[in-house]
């Protein structure tokens, strides 16, 4: 990737980009290792919402109808991760979410700066 863009590939966490109308744009390595079970990198092109089951599959419906931020913790194969689900816009138009999924310490220091 010659726009900078190479670092995103090797990242720590877990990066998958969808359109606006739900479909898998792009996942990063770690995202389709994070989904290999669920087909990995073969996710691509496919619709997020085919990926949940509901209920969630209604609240991801409901995230993409909101255009707003979404962000909480999970725990997945023993190890808990924050999720942030954030709109991308190109041109000042919605073009989707990018979700972000980083693993976090069971206990987490937090540091109040105001």
């Amino acid at each position: 990737m010659s726009d900078g863009g190479f670092w995103l590939e090797e990242s720590p966490v877990a990066i998958t980009v969808t359109d606006a109308q739900g479909n898998i744009l792009a996942m990063n390595a770690r995202s389709r290792e994070s989904f290999e079970k669920d087909g990995g990198g073969a996710l691509v092109g496919t619709s997020v919402f085919d990926c949940h089951p509901e209920p969630a599959r209604t609240r991801v419906r409901e995230l993409f109808e909101r255009r707003a931020a979404n962000h909480y913790t999970t725990r997945k194969n023993g190890q808990r991760k924050i999720i942030h689900q954030i709109p991308w816009y190109r041109d000042a138009a919605f073009a989707g979410f990018v979700e972000i999924s980083i693993p976090i310490p069971d206990e987490l220091p937090h540091f109040d700066r105001d």
